[in-house]
């Protein structure tokens, strides 16, 4: 019988989730959703967060119009959803989690917070969503009785080809050598909150690293220091059973 499970990727902002959400566009084997909560939670009519929001309200957009049409994504094919767990720990029961393949990506924090001060002069603990990330993995480790898939961002950039052929071993697909490389150019899919969040992806043609300069880092801004001082034990539990790279055979 087929796994009709949302395979989900939770992660935190710049954390490369965006293009490994674009590697598994890439496959072509997946109906892939990005952020699908985003919208609610940040100008549905059922929003989540104080943020004033530049962009106008979503009317009509709601945490539960949102998760009928996640499920009904379904019918199109096996579903692949990229999302921070910011936006739905108050959904996060049972019957929720139950829909669920859940697998999870990290990045060092200090490269998160120093790549969010450079969209963000200010953000919230909730929107870096390091806490939510390590509640969210508690709770389904509790649920399951068993550890789900971690990427650490450095690992995946390093040796791209075997932590995907780790991770895809680990929640049971194919592993697709071609998925890997893409073509640059404008990617609308992804550009529900606009801005220059994924500029670099536009201009990417792989998950590789990208050139980075930051105008603010945690030995420099006393904000992204103590930011970094509530994140980092976040991150170290699970990084403690992140994925190991396997080599593509």
């Amino acid at each position: 019988m087929a796994d009709d499970r949302i395979l989900v990727l939770w992660a935190t902002p710049r954390s490369t989730s965006t293009a490994f959400e674009w590697m598994m566009r890439t496959r072509g084997d997946f109906v892939t959703l990005h952020e699908p909560f985003g919208p609610a939670y940040y100008r549905g009519d059922d929003r989540r967060t104080t943020r004033p929001d530049e962009n106008p309200p979503d009317v009509g957009r709601t945490y539960a119009s949102t998760w009928r049409e996640i499920l009904d994504a379904r019918n199109e094919g096996r579903v692949f959803s990229k999302d921070f767990p910011n936006y739905i720990m108050h959904m996060a029961e049972n019957d929720f989690l139950d829909q669920f393949q859940h697998t999870f990506l990290i990045r060092d924090p200090a490269k998160v917070l120093a790549s969010m001060y450079n969209q963000w002069d200010e953000f919230t603990m909730d929107e870096a969503s390091f806490a939510d990330l390590h509640k969210m993995f508690d709770l389904v480790v509790n649920r399951y009785g068993e550890i789900p898939p971690v990427i650490d961002s450095d690992d995946l950039l390093d040796d791209t080809a075997g932590i995907v052929n780790s991770y895809c071993d680990a929640v049971g697909i194919e592993f697709i050598p071609q998925a890997l490389d893409w073509t640059e150019g404008d990617r609308i899919e992804v550009t529900w909150y606009g801005g220059a969040w994924h500029d670099s992806l536009k201009a990417s043609t792989s998950l590789s690293r990208q050139p980075a300069e930051y105008r603010a880092t945690i030995d420099n801004n006393d904000f992204l220091r103590s930011m970094y001082d509530e994140c980092k034990p976040h991150y170290d539990a699970l990084a403690e059973f992140k994925l190991k790279a396997s080599p593509p055979q």
